[in-house]
């Protein structure tokens, strides 16, 4: 008889998982932040206005948020990491080709595919990690997972503006798009665990389709008050993130006259310093509250995103550049601190079987209501007005997020329950 092979060690699929995933994710933020690094460029080409150079951005945003229900419902009942590697390979390719773009319509186009892909992996990847590892874990797992959003999101900044001020914005698009394709040969490889299978309370079925998952699923979701509330907090903060994220390198330019090379690495390189320790601070926090605090998680998102907001309205009014760099620091570094608990929030709000639907219709609500609506409207006022007097939409849609996290979590304290449903 053939010898037996050594049943694989989970603890080292989790960890290879959440590697690849993490790096995923790092390019997932490096291709949508190539944009905002060359948005002069593309105004001084093709002679675009600001709102237009808004609705580049919002494009993705937008094809994103309409597919996410579909790979959702795919994502809880398929499997996962086919479904991933198959959405890194369309957001990639679609990067590369916007640098053959001719005009804002094929531009426009190329950037709105890539929310295609994009929404094949957000949707998923969440609940491909929390089936490997166990809740007590999530909020620092969901902390390196989104410790790729700043440094990709500064790669992006960084690269897009180097590459731009050396090859031109083509190039930048084409530098960005190509390493998705090795990413998405790795993902098709990863291990697709039963789902609920690291929670004690999950009644698992390996690997089956779990009847009632669809419409009906939706409609569960939107019964359950705690999830409702943790995206309306999400909605206004992603408003803010969203335009803050496109338009803070042109403020710098055009509004503080910094030189675009320096104007897209300044701000990449607070990104990464912040957001790398801001996300595992926050996930950390949130963890080590837990035992003591029912809704440790939200209650870190709510406060530190609550106190982001003063500091944010500093930054767009001062004039002095240590003034304005010093509360750019402090409001980026309390911003992330939210990015790692209000995911592990979502997640274990929900039962087991409907995790990639209710990230999904996160998605959904969040960019609908969220950075949609705020690039182009930033830009539409800046048209009418300055950029500087735009930016100051932010700190509010900062303060709102806050207030309403920290009110769930407050109603979460005096309840003493989660609310957990499952589909009937």
């Amino acid at each position: 008889m053939p010898e037996a092979r050594p049943a694989a060690d989970p603890v080292r699929i989790a960890r290879w998982g959440l590697f690849v995933l993490t790096l995923i994710n790092l390019l997932n933020y490096l291709d949508r932040f190539v944009l905002p690094a060359v948005l002069e460029s593309l105004k001084q080409e093709f002679h675009f206005t600001d709102a237009q150079l808004g609705l580049l951005a919002t494009g993705f945003i937008l094809v994103y948020m309409l597919t996410s229900p579909v790979f959702g419902t795919l994502g809880d009942r398929g499997a996962r990491p086919r479904l991933i590697a198959a959405g890194v390979a369309i957001w990639s390719l679609a990067t590369a080709l916007g640098g053959f773009a001719r005009g804002f319509v094929s531009l426009f186009l190329a950037r709105s595919t890539v929310g295609v892909g994009e929404a094949a992996y957000g949707t998923v990847s969440p609940a491909l990690l929390a089936d490997y590892f166990p809740a007590e874990q999530r909020g620092r797992v969901f902390a390196v997972f989104s410790a790729a959003i700043p440094i990709g999101s500064a790669a992006g900044y960084v690269l897009g503006g180097y590459v731009d001020h050396h090859l031109g914005w083509r190039a930048a698009f084409f530098v960005a798009g190509v390493p998705g394709l090795l990413l998405a040969v790795l993902a098709s490889r990863l291990a697709d665990p039963p789902r609920g299978s690291q929670d004690a309370h999950a009644d698992l079925h390996a690997h089956a389709p779990v009847k009632g998952i669809g419409l009906a699923a939706y409609a569960v979701l939107l019964k359950n008050l705690p999830y409702v509330l943790i995206v309306l907090g999400y909605a206004a903060y992603t408003f803010a993130l969203g335009a803050l994220a496109v338009w803070t390198p042109t403020f710098l330019e055009r509004e503080r006259h910094l030189a675009r090379t320096d104007a897209t690495v300044q701000f990449g390189a607070i990104v990464v310093v912040t957001g790398f320790l801001g996300t595992f601070v926050g996930g950390w926090l949130g963890d080590r509250l837990l035992p003591r605090y029912r809704e440790s998680y939200l209650w870190v998102s709510g406060i530190t995103t609550l106190a982001a907001a003063p500091f944010a309205f500093l930054a767009f009014m001062a004039h002095d550049r240590t003034v304005y760099t010093a509360a750019i620091v402090v409001a980026e570094l309390l911003i992330f601190m939210s990015t790692g608990p209000i995911n592990s929030a979502i997640i274990n709000v929900v039962a087991p079987e409907m995790r990639a639907t209710s990230v999904a219709l996160s998605i959904l609500a969040i960019h609908l209501l969220g950075d949609i609506p705020s690039p182009p409207l930033i830009g539409y006022v800046s048209d009418h007005s300055t950029l500087e007097r735009a930016m100051l939409i932010l700190p509010v849609a900062f303060a709102i997020g806050g207030l309403i996290w920290i009110g769930a979590a407050w109603r979460g304290e005096r309840e003493g329950r989660r609310a957990f449903l499952t589909p009937g």
